[in-house]
């Protein structure tokens, strides 16, 4: 019988109903490394005890991971008490009201998917994420602007951020529940949903570019490289 919402889970985002909080758990989000409560301090204008208090309540929450690090670089004796350090917690948090379980018709669909044949997606599923990535790039332009890649892949949820090599990685996979049973079949549905929103929008920049799998760790496995490079 599926469970009900649990109520840690309604705490949870109930807490990022304070402004200062919620302000916080985001630039933690962004920056995609442990950081200190020195420099959450610092960069939102707050005192750093206000800021270790609402770092502490995101991590009771399980919103945020805490760990402790040395932030001077140095080791051995003189290298000072190792700090705590914050990063956005593995848990994934869904509230649905009333209770909706979409990933595990997902997972039905995926496994079902993959005993027809051999865990790759059939052609018409790649059509149809292509299309549904189309659809999707269309929603975020108008008669004058193209729509903007950056701006359309953070309205899906990937969370894109340019690397050193100009190539556009994506922080988040959306459908992250589903890729440790089904992960060929997801990636490449994946992919194909990315290249639909790449055929449709593109950046401000002279250079196009294309998605192409390249897993990495802490990235989602769909990379969006300049083409040339």
């Amino acid at each position: 019988m599926p469970k009900s919402v649990a109520p840690s889970d309604v705490e949870a985002v109930a807490l990022l109903d304070e402004p200062v909080r919620r302000r916080l758990y985001e630039w933690v989000v962004a920056q995609h490394r442990a950081v200190g409560r020195e420099e959450a301090a610092r960069t939102l204008g707050i005192s750093r005890p206000l800021a270790a208090f609402h770092l502490d309540r995101l991590t009771e929450a399980g919103l945020l991971d805490a760990s402790y690090k040395r932030l001077t670089g140095r080791t051995g004796p003189g290298a000072g008490r190792p700090a705590r350090v914050y990063r956005r917690a593995e848990r994934a948090i869904a509230i649905a009201l009333p209770p909706r379980h979409y990933e595990l018709i997902a997972d039905l669909f995926a496994t079902a998917l993959q005993r027809l044949g051999d865990g790759t997606p059939p052609d018409v599923l790649v059509e149809a994420a292509r299309d549904a990535g189309i659809r999707l790039a269309g929603q975020g332009g108008d008669d004058v602007h193209e729509p903007d890649l950056m701006t359309v892949l953070e309205h899906a949820g990937y969370e894109p951020s340019a690397d050193e090599d100009g190539a556009i990685r994506l922080r988040n996979c959306p459908f992250d529940a589903l890729v440790d049973e089904h992960r060929p079949l997801v990636c490449a549905t994946n992919l194909a949903f990315a290249e639909g929103i790449g055929a449709v929008a593109h950046t401000a920049e002279t250079a196009d570019f294309q998605p192409v799998l390249d897993p990495q760790p802490g990235y989602c496995c769909v990379v969006f490289k300049p083409i040339g490079k």
